[in-house]
C-alpha cells in the first residue's frame, strides 16, 4: 500500500455559506441533555406541585393565609430546583466546551480545527490515532488507517478502512492517518440517532433512583385510598365549611413527599457545579454515584502515574554504526504523520541531519502488536518498538531492556528487517540495532494520591502496556504496595484462574487493550465496582465497560467521549476529591430518604388511624408546617450538603425502609394516642379542642425531631448546633408564639388570618403528650440501632457510620 498524500482541499468559504443557510449542518442535542425550558418544566409542572396547588388554593378560600403557608413550598421548591439545575447545567456546558474534542476540518485546502456545531454536510475531515469520528462519512484519503466500530457494532478487531469505505459517528481510530467526506451530520448520523433519547440528567442505572422509584410508588399507592378515606371523614364532621377544608388540608398535605425529590435532584446538580469548580466535567449524571461505590480502581501507568509527556534519555547502539542508527531514528520520528509521545520525544530531540528519506511503507502503531515501523526507498525497513516483542523475551536485547526498565524507565528497541514493514509477516526476523531509553517523570501528585485510596479500602491495579518490570518499578518508586508485578502475557486463559490472578496482582505490564477489557470485568465477576482511568485510545473499551470511565483531558478524543468523568486538568490528585464528592452526595441522599420517607408514614398511617375512628383530624396545615420545618425540611437541607466520606453501599431502598417505616409508625401510634388521652368530649369549649391539639403536636415533633436526630448521626459540632438551634425553634413556637399572636391580634385584629391556631396553656395535657412523646423517642431509638443489625451496620453515636 502505497502512501497517499492529501489531495482534496476541501469545501470552499462560499461552498460552506451554502450549507450553512440550508440548514445542512451538525446540529446536536445541548451538550447538559435538557434545555433551559426543560429544566423549568420539569421542576414546576410536576404532580406533587399540581397536587399542593389545589390544596393550597382550598385553604386560601377559607380566608386562613397562615394555613396556606405551605403552598410556598411549590415555589421554594420550583426556585431551588431550577436555579441549581441551571448551574449545573452551566458548568457542563462551559466544561463541555473546554473538554470537546474538536475535528479537524480541511476548507480551501487548509486544515484547522474547529467545533463540532460547525461541521457541514460534504467538510472533508482529517483523522489519526485516538479522533473519534463524529459524523457518518466516506473515506477518501487512507493510509494504513485502521478504525474501531465495537462501540457501534459489538465487533472486536479494528477494520481496516480503504477510500470508498464508510466510517460511522461513535467509532475511533486506532491507527494510520486518513480523510472522510461527511455524508450524513446531525441528528442523521449513525451515533446521534442511537442516543436520540439519551440525557446528561437522567439516571438510568442507578440503585439510588431506582429505590426513591419505588418509595415514590409505594407512596403512591397509600395516598389514593387513605386520601379518599380522610376527605370522607373529614367532610362529614360537625362545624363550618371552612373548618373541613383546613382539617382536611392538614392530613393531606404531609402526605405529599414535596422535598424527597427536590433534595436529591438538588445534591447531585450540586454535586456536579463542586465538580466542575474542580475542572472534573461529569458527562453522565449517575457518574456521581458511582463515586461512591467504587472499590477499585484500574489506572492505566502512562498520563496517569506519570506525566504524558516523554524526554529521549541515550541511546544504547547494539549493532552497527552510530551514526546510521542515530539518522534512522531521526528519520522514523520525522516521517510519522501522527507521532505518538514516545516518537514526539526522538523528534524533538534527533532532528534529520539529511534530506528526508521516502517512505514506500508504513506499519502505525497499535496497543495490540507493540512495534511500529517504516519501510525507506534506499534505506532498509527499520521498526521501533517493545524489546521483548521484537527480538523474544529470551533474547540479549530484551534481558538488557530489562535490567534499564527496572529503573523506571521506558525502553525501545530499533531494529532493522528483511522485508517491507506492512508485509502481511512483518516484522519477522528483526535484527537488534539499538536500545533507545525514555525518561518519564512520576506526577508529584500520584503518591499521595495513591495513599488515599489505601487508607480508603480501595484497591489500586495499575495496568500498563509498558514493560511489567518498568511499570513495577514506577509503583514501586510511589512506596505503595500493590502486590505482585505480571507479564500479562503470563495470565491464563481459563476465565476464573484469569480473575484469580487479577484479584490478587496488583501491576500488570504489556497488557493489550482487550486484556484491559477483560480485567475489568473479570474484577466485576468478584462484585468489585471498578473505576478505570485512561488517556489513550488503547484504554477506550476498558473505560467503556468499567462502572466508572475516567478519562485526562488531554488524552485522546475517542477516550473522553466515552468516559463518565473528565479529568481536564490532568490532575490524579483530583480522584480522591471525586470519590469524596461522590460519597457525600449518596450518603447525605439515604439520609434525606430517611427523613421523607418518616414523615410521609406517619402522616399516612394518622390520617388512618383517625380515619378509623371518625374523628376530627388534629392538626391543620400550619400546624403541619412547623413540624415539617424543624424536624425535617431545615436539617434535611443541611445534611444533603453536608460532608460524609461513607463508602456507598448495595442495599439503600432496604436500609432506608428498615428505619423508615417502623419509626414512621411508632410516631403516628404515639401521636394517635396522645391525642386519644386528652380529646375533649364532644360538645366541649373550643379552647379545649384547641389545648388537645396543641399537645398532640408536642408528641409530633418529639417524635419527628428524634427520628432527624437518630438519622444525623454519627454526631459531630455542627450537626449537635443545628439540633439544638431546630429544637429552640420548635419550643418557641409551641410554647412562644401562640402568646404573642394573641397580643398582636387584640392590637391588630387583621392579624387573626396568622393566628397559628395553638394553645399551651393546659398544664396536664402538655404533660402527658410530654410523656408520650418521650415512649416514641425509646422506641425510634430502639428501631435505629435493631435496623443497624439488620442491615449489617455498626452504628456509633460518634465515630464512623456503616463500618461492615
Amino acid at each position: 500500500m502505497t502512501i497517499a498524500a492529501p489531495t482534496a482541499p476541501g469545501l470552499t468559504a462560499d461552498e460552506v455559506a451554502d450549507r450553512v443557510q440550508r440548514g445542512l449542518t451538525n446540529d446536536l442535542p445541548p451538550r447538559s441533555g435538557r434545555t433551559t425550558w426543560d429544566i423549568v418544566r420539569a421542576n414546576v409542572f410536576t404532580r406533587i406541585n399540581f397536587l399542593l396547588m389545589v390544596l393550597f388554593i382550598m385553604v386560601l378560600t377559607t380566608g386562613s393565609i397562615v394555613n396556606a403557608l405551605f403552598g410556598f413550598l411549590i415555589i421554594i421548591n420550583s426556585g431551588i430546583g431550577i436555579v441549581q439545575e441551571l448551574r449545573a447545567k452551566r458548568t457542563l456546558d462551559n466544561l463541555a466546551v473546554v473538554g470537546e474534542g474538536k475535528p479537524t476540518v480541511r476548507r480551501d485546502g487548509i486544515a484547522r480545527q474547529l467545533p463540532r456545531e460547525e461541521v457541514v454536510l460534504d467538510d472533508l475531515i482529517e483523522i489519526g490515532p485516538g479522533d473519534q469520528v463524529i459524523v457518518d462519512g466516506e473515506v477518501v484519503e487512507a493510509s494504513y488507517l485502521e478504525v474501531d466500530e465495537s462501540l457501534l457494532t459489538g465487533e472486536s478487531d479494528p477494520l481496516l478502512k480503504q477510500p470508498g469505505d464508510e466510517v460511522m459517528s461513535g467509532s475511533f481510530v486506532v491507527a494510520g492517518v486518513g480523510a472522510f467526506r461527511a455524508t450524513r451530520v446531525g441528528h442523521d448520523s449513525y451515533a446521534a440517532r442511537l442516543t436520540m433519547e439519551a440525557s446528561k440528567f437522567s439516571l438510568v442505572k442507578s440503585e439510588l433512583q431506582t429505590g426513591i422509584n419505588k418509595i415514590l410508588r409505594l407512596i403512591t399507592w397509600l395516598l389514593v385510598p387513605v386520601g379518599l378515606a380522610t376527605i370522607w371523614v373529614q367532610w362529614n364532621q360537625p362545624g363550618v365549611w371552612q373548618s373541613k377544608v383546613l382539617y382536611t388540608a392538614g392530613a393531606l398535605v404531609p402526605m405529599v413527599p414535596e422535598g424527597l425529590v427536590l433534595l436529591t435532584s438538588l445534591a447531585f446538580a450540586v454535586g456536579v457545579v463542586r465538580l466542575g469548580q474542580r475542572n472534573v466535567l461529569v458527562q453522565e449524571l449517575p457518574a456521581i454515584e458511582g463515586l461512591a461505590r467504587v472499590d477499585v480502581v484500574c489506572a492505566d501507568k502512562t498520563g496517569t502515574l506519570t506525566e504524558n509527556g516523554l524526554r529521549f534519555g541515550e541511546c544504547e547502539v547494539l549493532d552497527g554504526d552510530e551514526g546510521e542508527v542515530a539518522e534512522a531514528l531521526a528519520q522514523l520520528a520525522a516521517a510519522d504523520p501522527r507521532p505518538n509521545a514516545s516518537v514526539q520525544a526522538l523528534a524533538h530531540a534527533l532532528p534529520p541531519s539529511g534530506s528526508s528519506w521516502t517512505v514506500t511503507a508504513m506499519a502505525p502503531f497499535t496497543s495490540a502488536k507493540k512495534w511500529s515501523g517504516m519501510s525507506f526507498d534506499g534505506h532498509g525497513h527499520w521498526v521501533l518498538g517493545a524489546p521483548d516483542v521484537l527480538a523474544g523475551r529470551d533474547s540479549a536485547a530484551a534481558a538488557r531492556a530489562e535490567q534499564v526498565g527496572s529503573t523506571g524507565r521506558r525502553v525501545l528497541l530499533l531494529g532493522e528487517v528483511d522485508r517491507p514493514v506492512d508485509d502481511p509477516d512483518a516484522p519477522g526476523d528483526v535484527r537488534p540495532r539499538a536500545l533507545v531509553v525514555l525518561e518519564q517523570k512520576v506526577r508529584p501528585e500520584a503518591r499521595d494520591t495513591l495513599a488515599f485510596f489505601a487508607a480508603q479500602n480501595v484497591a489500586v491495579k495499575v495496568i500498563s502496556g509498558d514493560n511489567a518490570t518498568s511499570v513495577g518499578a514506577v509503583t514501586g518508586s510511589l512506596g505503595v504496595e500493590t502486590g505482585d508485578v505480571v507479564d500479562a502475557r503470563t495470565l491464563p486463559e481459563d476465565d476464573q484462574e484469569f480473575a484469580d490472578r487479577v484479584q490478587s496482582a496488583g501491576v500488570f505490564g504489556r497488557v493489550t487493550p482487550q486484556q484491559k477489557r477483560q480485567m475489568v470485568a473479570a474484577l466485576q465477576s468478584r462484585g468489585h465496582n471498578v473505576a478505570m482511568t485512561g488517556d489513550g485510545v488503547n484504554d477506550v473499551l476498558a473505560i467503556k465497560d468499567s462502572d466508572l470511565g475516567v478519562a485526562m483531558g488531554s488524552g485522546a478524543a475517542a477516550t473522553r467521549s466515552v468516559a463518565q468523568l473528565v479529568l481536564l486538568d490532568d490532575s490524579f490528585a483530583t480522584l480522591p476529591h471525586v470519590v469524596a464528592e461522590g460519597r457525600r452526595v449518596i450518603g447525605n441522599i439515604e439520609r434525606v430518604a430517611n427523613f421523607f420517607l418518616t414523615k410521609t408514614m406517619y402522616s399516612i398511617i394518622l390520617a388512618l388511624l383517625v380515619a378509623l375512628w371518625g374523628l376530627q383530624f388534629p392538626f391543620m396545615p400550619i400546624h403541619i408546617s412547623f413540624v415539617g420545618w424543624f424536624t425535617i425540611g431545615i436539617p434535611a437541607s443541611i445534611l444533603a450538603l453536608a460532608p460524609n466520606a461513607e463508602r456507598a453501599r448495595p442495599g439503600f431502598l432496604q436500609r432506608v425502609m428498615s428505619f423508615s417505616i417502623p419509626s414512621g409508625v411508632v410516631v403516628a401510634v404515639t401521636t394517635f394516642v396522645s391525642y386519644l388521652l386528652i380529646m375533649p368530649p364532644a360538645g366541649s369549649d373550643p379552647s379545649l379542642g384547641r389545648q388537645a391539639s396543641t399537645a398532640a403536636l408536642l408528641t409530633l415533633m418529639i417524635g419527628g425531631a428524634w427520628v432527624m436526630i437518630a438519622t444525623a448521626r454519627p454526631y459531630e459540632w455542627w450537626k449537635l448546633l443545628m439540633i439544638a438551634l431546630c429544637a429552640l425553634a420548635a419550643y418557641l413556637v409551641i410554647f412562644w408564639l401562640p402568646y404573642q399572636v394573641s397580643g398582636w391580634v387584640q392590637a391588630w385584629p387583621f392579624l387573626k388570618r396568622f393566628d397559628p391556631q395553638l394553645d399551651p396553656g393546659n398544664l396536664a395535657m402538655m404533660t402527658t403528650a410530654a410523656w408520650v412523646g418521650l415512649v416514641a423517642v425509646v422506641l425510634v431509638e430502639a428501631i435505629w440501632w435493631v435496623s443497624g443489625r439488620l442491615t449489617g451496620e455498626r452504628r456509633h453515636l460518634f465515630g464512623s457510620l456503616g463500618e461492615r
